[in-house]
């Protein structure tokens, strides 16, 4: 680092409303750590990453950020969040990971693709796969209504709610190369998007999935489901060691279910967020990335992997 200040860096994409809010509120603390954006211009691998934090909010959609960041990582940089637990995110696996840790989660099936790329020759290539489907079993299992999803998907795109078999059908049809996961439908009671920073802040909100915005009420969580809440979603993002993540809980009968919990780069808008929720983000984001910058850095052990595991807390 040059002199003593240690800097924050963060990597943005189209949003407008949390990036400049963010460097202004840690800027004006005076703590001795700044954030700015990053600027990169092609990365040598001899190069050091002058930077304490890095957020990044955008490498899924640039790869070339995601290859600087893991190389940041490399150097001992906290990253949030963790590169490489990124490329483990899929929808059948965050199922199969909550089922293990103990959390509720929808019963999903991962399906196999609708169609490919033009390389792969369907009867020389795909020699592994059952065809046709046991939509039969399948649908014993998971029951009916269903949510036929892109298992790397985000933001409610490609997702389809499937009342009947006619519908299933044709939205699979119709997802070409992706891979689609297939959910139990939970009929919900409550729905809840949990913000989560840091491995130990939740902030439970409710959220109405099919307005698609947040509904500011403080007391919308009895104390014994906001107390499950709060756990199970420490538990989730304390496995991935994520620092910033949303998890989403469609409560049935009581119970919370984890719906969706791999969102690294979860939607900080003011609009979307509201004021009230959007400045609770700012704050902890700072507070969060001024704590990491001050640490002393980490020390891994390079040969064992432990580049790969990247911050973990509780």
């Amino acid at each position: 680092m040059a002199g003593t200040e240690k800097r924050i860096g963060l990597i943005v994409g189209r949003e407008w409303s949390f990036p400049p809010a963010f460097i202004k509120e840690v800027n004006d603390r005076n703590e001795g750590v700044t954030a700015e954006l990053v600027q990169l211009g092609g990365t040598k691998m001899d190069d050091l990453t002058d930077y304490a934090v890095l957020i990044d909010r955008i490498s899924h959609e640039v790869p070339y950020y995601r290859s600087y960041l893991k190389y940041a990582a490399l150097q001992g940089v906290n990253v949030i969040n963790n590169p490489f637990m990124w490329t483990a995110d899929d929808k059948f696996f965050e199922a199969g990971l909550a089922t293990k840790l103990g959390v509720a989660s929808p019963k999903t099936v991962v399906l196999p693709n609708k169609e490919y790329i033009p390389g792969i020759h369907h009867q020389e290539s795909l020699r592994n796969l059952v065809y046709p489907l046991d939509w039969e079993g399948i649908l014993a299992y998971i029951g009916l209504p269903c949510v036929l999803k892109d298992a790397h998907g985000g933001g409610w795109r490609d997702v389809y709610i499937c009342r009947t078999l006619g519908e299933l059908f044709e939205a699979y049809d119709g997802s070409g190369q992706l891979t689609m996961v297939l959910q139990e439908f939970i009929e919900w009671d409550q729905y809840i998007r949990c913000l989560c920073l840091g491995q130990t802040e939740v902030l439970p909100m409710k959220y109405d999935p099919r307005e698609r915005r947040y509904h500011v009420e403080h007391d919308h969580l009895s104390p014994e489901l906001g107390a499950r809440v709060v756990k199970d979603s420490l538990t989730l993002v304390r496995a991935l060691g994520y620092d910033m993540n949303t998890v989403e809980w469609a409560v049935r009968d009581g119970v919370p279910y984890a719906i969706d919990f791999m969102n690294p780069a979860p939607d900080m808008d003011i609009n979307s967020l509201t004021p009230h929720y959007f400045d609770w983000t700012v704050k902890h984001m700072a507070d969060l990335t001024i704590r990491l910058a001050k640490e002393k850095p980490r020390k891994m052990n390079i040969a064992r992997g432990e580049f790969l595991l990247g911050r973990r807390e509780g």
